[in-house]
């Protein structure tokens, strides 16, 4: 209702963190090892990779599926380091190619049409 309602994700976990509640004690040990888990990610990326195909085996993905999504990934990562060697903007260009890719391919748009 106002504009002093709002919160982003952030601020929303720094005041989770300083509720002295044991019963926010859960979530903040939650939250701790999420941190814990990210700082390995950065020491040793593949754990990210590790965690994430066990997040799509748990959701029901097939094996085939999980390694054509990552190989899409791959794909994707590397169309978008071209772009930025040959000048392409982050962004809206980024958004552009990406539109006329997907419109070459299945004939539809992926741009939001605004009325």
């Amino acid at each position: 209702m106002r504009l002093t309602d709002v919160a982003d994700v952030e601020h929303l976990f720094r005041l989770i963190q300083s509720i002295p509640s044991p019963k926010a004690e859960p979530f903040k040990l939650w939250l701790s090892q999420l941190a814990r888990e990210r700082l390995e990610e950065i020491d040793d990326p593949e754990l990210g990779l590790e965690r994430l195909m066990e997040y799509y085996h748990r959701k029901g993905y097939s094996k085939n599926w999980i390694n054509q999504r990552l190989k899409s990934i791959e794909v994707r990562k590397e169309l978008t380091d071209e772009w930025e060697c040959r000048g392409v903007k982050k962004g809206k260009e980024f958004a552009v190619l990406t539109d006329i890719i997907t419109q070459a391919w299945s004939g539809k748009t992926v741009t939001i049409q605004r009325s």
